[in-house]
């Protein structure tokens, strides 16, 4: 869907006040002060697996694109935000060993780390997460992917840029999304700091409105345009796991 720029910019507001909190900044590194071999972003993703007694089962995933994760060492960065108190993110999370941090799905180019251990790491710290996800209902279905036409649709990325400082400001961007034969891509190049991000687009509610999907991952760069690992296989690969 190709949306008018004035609902464009009410999306965009929407997504940062509304997904703000599930977006975080990944650095890979040969070795801690090295610098920088890739930096991007990453996201939380909710997945209902099921119902129980006191109500449903939901696994969550850091999703990210695999090409990031390759690296020796690698630090999840902290927001004020996303940490209670805020204090919780004066320091990122090291991680030795980064590539063996992550579940690994080569075939589309993605890579999702469970996330109890980053429970555990803010427990034992004295803070706890304040984020928000990506829930499997905002994740587009395969109907919502298999409707993503060949003529550009409006397309929103949520990502964490790079500052000239360094810093990892949060930015939201309205671009546009197409089918490409049987993938589905961002038409242009995006700056740093948002491969990985999660991509969005937006469709018909059932009250004529416009309805948010996640479409999946922001994947590096072929020429000149970004593939997208859409959630209709990044789904059926995590349920294989």
């Amino acid at each position: 869907m190709l949306l008018d720029q004035e609902t464009e910019n009410e999306i965009v507001f929407e997504l940062c006040q509304h997904l703000g909190r599930s977006i975080l900044p990944l650095t890979g590194s040969a070795r801690p002060g090295a610098p920088a071999g890739t930096v991007g972003t990453a996201f939380f993703y909710s997945e209902l697996v099921g119902t129980a007694d006191d109500g449903e089962l939901a696994h969550e995933w850091l999703l990210t694109a695999d090409a990031l994760t390759d690296r020796e060492y690698g630090e999840i960065g902290l927001r004020p935000s996303v940490t209670e108190p805020a204090e919780g993110a004066d320091e990122p999370i090291e991680l030795p060993g980064f590539a063996d941090q992550w579940l690994h799905l080569p075939e589309l180019g993605v890579a999702a780390m469970p996330t109890g251990g980053l429970y555990g790491y803010a427990d034992d710290r004295g803070w706890q997460w304040r984020t928000q996800q990506v829930t499997e209902a905002l994740a587009a279905p395969a109907d919502a992917v298999a409707r993503i036409g060949a003529s550009p649709g409006s397309a929103f990325v949520l990502a964490l840029g790079v500052g000239a400082d360094g810093s990892r400001p949060l930015e939201a961007v309205v671009e546009r999304v197409a089918r490409d034969g049987d993938g589905t891509r961002v038409t242009t190049e995006l700056p740093a700091g948002y491969v990985g991000a999660p991509v969005f687009t937006v469709e018909a509610g059932p009250d004529g409105g416009p309805l948010p999907r996640c479409l999946g991952v922001l994947l590096p760069a072929r020429d000149g345009v970004h593939p997208i690992a859409t959630f209709d296989r990044i789904r059926s690969a995590l349920a294989e796991v």
